[in-house]
């Protein structure tokens, strides 16, 4: 018996090798055949559908009824593969799973590569499988978050899948029905042990598993780690090319805790002796680089007067026959600079450098190098105020890319937060590693404001942010930037650093020469500026409060600004000057007549506390103008600083990137986020504080911002204040919004309807259900004229008006009341 069936099953391999032999599947040419052919049709499908996603309105009235009447060459389509995309997409589309279509695209080309590399087809199953799983629960999904709208987001197939379900259990109960699909995939995929999960573990669980699927990075093996560790190194130094003993190797890790602390120990006290006997040969010597700090004189600390601004208000004199140039300052002449002694002195806190710190995190930098058999020949430190930054240059032919790899681990090995690796330092040879100070030193603002580098800066609008890495004070110009961008997490320090802004404008500028528009939602954190009105503030003529905190007045302020900037404009065109330098310039020459609507121009600085909040309660109202005053305000001398504690890519919109060259990111959550504000990673790496990273035209700058503590600021703007003003405020140009008028059902008559508003209006009415796309479907009518439809109900009073994704509400709450609105609209044509 066993004998035959062997026999049995040895002739049907014969039949079937036989048949295969005649059909010529056997020719390794013909899966490779069906590999070129399957990645084809891939690619056709791609184009057709993308190019469904623009076309499907044009379309959809001609292809909706499939007939012979398509093969007319007299009819055109809009698809970009002519008629036959056109079909095809839409029986994908609307009649099958809507965008989850794509699916079958990656199915085609996943089954493409596996056919050309030959591979056994039982093993593509599982991916065919999962795909299509994914497909129906996508266009699911998709209907039901998007089917009040006319595209058909989930297709004929998701319509008629979540209807039922919805019907079957709810609205709430589908909600949870995804829920726990999604719970059911994650604890599939992660595993995780409830017993001993906490809730941050759980989030840094998730967080993990999207990074990975992101970035699908092979991990090393500990054996490939372990052999490379166990190769012998030697050891370069300049001058010597004696070789030096490795460190021991690390002991593979035990079941036993204790055993392993003991093995650690010993390692340790060894890995120690050899380091001492590394340092003892003169290896890679530690050289610290102090950068000595200029001493301020006392009697400026005394008086803190610009000279600038000082020499101007003392030559300032009555010209009563106009030969001499035009001073703006005039009108206050009397008004007084703010002094040095209003902030607070923090010199008395400075923190002395300890070397014994730098000489261990030294030790640990080159032991942890010397693990992962990298050498190096020489280490610098460079102390800053709260970062110390060690230089180190590597040996010949060690790549920069290992270095940069040990971030996490030089971390670990020093015990602090916030190592970050500059590799390489721009305009250098060497490669930087910067590593927080266990005591930091406080950066005074006066300490800031009483530096040359600000008192002599010849800028029209100097800013003192802070000092950098190698302890100088940082001073930039807001005009040259020409817009600042503020972003970070809550508490890091934006409202400091807006504050650090504001005062250094105002002990540098003059009220004449600088105006400050501005805006705070969160109405507490620019208020004390408000007693500036007549001084440095501009706001729009009628406002209650010269700080704009109401939704509907930011956006009037905006506009405000726009219409200032073209009324700039046209007036640097009648003079004759390409920006606000030139025309000002021209101006107090006596060059331009006033008596011809030119004035002396004082630069606006436009400052907005939270955008976010702007964004999400205004949208397009708020980020249009913003963009326009971006990209034309800078030749007008109109300046933006926007911050924001949600560094989003729908809040910083690539219009407000583009036009933003400036950037100021202070600590962040996530990667993501830094790369939204700079475009690069880092500031995931900052330890707050004031720890910034300013990036200006694609170079990046590490700073230590100043401090201002709120009396301070107080103090300054009590100073200000209680000298004599302007008369009245600078105020903006008037704004107002249009009103636009609804068309109501007067402007309609019943031959301008449709012929299938009847029809419509009963389907409406019987259904309660006031959706365009349902009018397409029952009536099969295109997406224009189900729009028209629509339309007309509304105006008719049918249908209420659009609430977006949702459904209109239906007016007409029963069918003879339908019968009798009609019967009257018959008679009145």
């Amino acid at each position: 018996m066993r004998g035959g069936f062997y026999q049995e099953s040895i002739m049907a391999k014969k039949k079937k090798g036989q048949l295969q032999l005649k059909l010529g599947l056997n020719d390794e040419r013909f899966p490779k055949l069906m590999g070129v052919l399957s990645l084809f049709f891939s690619l056709y499908l791609f184009i057709a559908f993308t190019s469904y996603l623009f076309t499907w309105k044009i379309d959809q009235d001609k292809v909706f009824d499939f007939s012979w009447e398509l093969l007319r060459t007299d009819l055109e389509m809009a698809n970009w593969l002519g008629r036959l995309g056109a079909i095809i997409s839409d029986k994908f589309f609307y009649w099958g799973f809507g965008l989850a279509s794509f699916g079958f695209v990656y199915i085609l080309v996943r089954l493409g590569i596996h056919l050309i590399h030959r591979r056994p087809m039982p093993k593509f199953l599982p991916l065919l499988s999962r795909s299509l799983l994914l497909i129906l629960l996508a266009a699911i999904f998709l209907d039901f978050v998007l089917g009040q709208s006319a595209f058909p987001w989930g297709g004929a197939f998701g319509e008629g899948v979540s209807g039922w379900l919805e019907n079957f259990v709810g609205t709430i109960g589908l909600i949870f029905l995804f829920l726990l699909l999604i719970s059911m995939v994650l604890i599939w995929q992660l595993n995780p042990n409830f017993s001993e999960l906490t809730f941050e573990q759980a989030i840094d669980e998730l967080k993990k598993y999207f990074t990975g699927l992101l970035s699908r990075k092979p991990e090393r093996s500990t054996s490939s780690a372990t052999a490379a560790s166990s190769k012998p190194t030697q050891t370069l130094r300049p001058g010597n090319t004696q070789s030096t003993p490795s460190l021991p190797e690390p002991s593979p890790m035990t079941a036993r805790g204790e055993q392993l602390a003991f093995e650690l120990e010993e390692k340790q006290e060894e890995a120690a002796r050899k380091r001492a006997e590394i340092l003892r040969k003169g290896d890679a010597e530690l050289e610290i680089q102090e950068v000595e700090e200029e001493e301020t004189p006392a009697a400026l600390e005394q008086t803190g007067e610009s000279a600038p601004g000082a020499a101007s208000i003392e030559a300032s004199m009555v010209n009563q026959d106009h030969t001499e140039p035009y001073d703006p300052t005039l009108e206050l002449s009397s008004y007084e600079y703010p002094v040095m002694p209003l902030l607070r002195d923090y010199s008395d806190q400075k923190v002395e450098i300890d070397r014994a710190e730098l000489e261990q995190n030294k030790d640990q930098i080159i032991e942890t190098l010397l693990n992962y058999k990298i050498e190096i020949t020489k280490i610098r430190a460079t102390i800053g105020p709260t970062v110390t930054l060690y230089e180190i240059i590597p040996a010949p032919g060690v790549r920069i890319s290992r270095i940069k790899n040990l971030e996490d681990d030089i971390a670990l090995s020093l015990a602090a937060l916030g190592i970050r690796i500059i590799a390489p330092i721009p305009g250098k040879g060497t490669i930087g590693i910067e590593v927080p100070n266990k005591k930091k030193q406080m950066v005074s603002m006066r300490e800031v404001l009483s530096h040359d580098k600000f008192r002599r800066a010849k800028m029209d609008l100097p800013i003192g942010l802070g000092k950098t890495i190698s302890n100088e004070v940082f001073v930039v110009d807001l005009a040259k930037m020409p817009h600042l961008l503020v972003a970070g997490a809550t508490g890091q320090g934006k409202s400091v650093g807006i504050n650090a802004i504001l005062v250094s404008l105002l002990y540098k500028k003059h009220p004449s020469q600088v105006k400050l528009v501005l805006i705070d939602p969160k109405k507490v954190e620019l208020f004390p500026y408000s007693r500036l009105e007549h001084h440095f503030l501009a706001f729009l003529p009628g406002q209650d409060e010269p700080i704009t905190t109401e939704t509907n007045r930011v956006i009037h302020t905006l506009n405000s600004l726009c219409i200032e900037m073209d009324t700039r404009y046209d007036l640097l065109k009648k003079g004759g000057a390409r920006n606000i330098k030139e025309y000002n310039e021209k101006f107090v020459k006596r060059q331009l007549n006033p008596h011809k609507g030119h004035r002396f121009l004082p630069f606006i600085v436009l400052v907005i506390d939270e955008f976010a909040d702007l964004i999400m309660t205004a949208g397009k109202e708020v980020e249009l103008p913003i963009g326009r005053l971006a990209q034309l305000a800078r030749a007008v001398g109109i300046h933006l600083i926007i911050a924001t504690q949600r560094p989003s890519v729908n809040i910083i919109t690539g219009v407000i990137k583009a036009n933003f060259p400036a950037r100021i990111a202070y600590k962040v959550t996530a990667k993501v986020d830094s790369r939204t504000i700079l475009d690069s990673g880092g500031a995931d790496q900052l330890i707050g504080q004031g720890d910034m990273l300013l990036s200006v035209g694609g170079e990046m700058v590490r700073l230590q911002g100043a401090f201002v503590d709120t009396p301070e600021v107080e103090q300054v703007i009590d100073f200000i204040a209680e000298q004599r003003g302007y008369p009245e405020p600078f105020f903006l140009p008037e704004f107002h919004g249009d009103d636009e008028e609804i068309p109501g059902a007067g402007s309609l008559t019943y031959a301008d309807l449709d012929e299938e508003f009847e029809n419509a209006a009963r389907l409406i009415v019987g259904n309660q259900h006031g959706s365009t796309s349902m009018i397409q479907r029952r009536l099969k009518l295109g997406y224009n004229r189900a729009g028209r439809i629509m339309d007309q109900l509304e105006a008719m009073g049918i249908v209420g008006p659009s609430e977006g994704s949702k459904a209109r509400e239906v007016l007409v709450y029963d069918e003879l009341e339908l019968e009798r609105f009609l019967k009257d609209l018959r008679e009145r044509k």
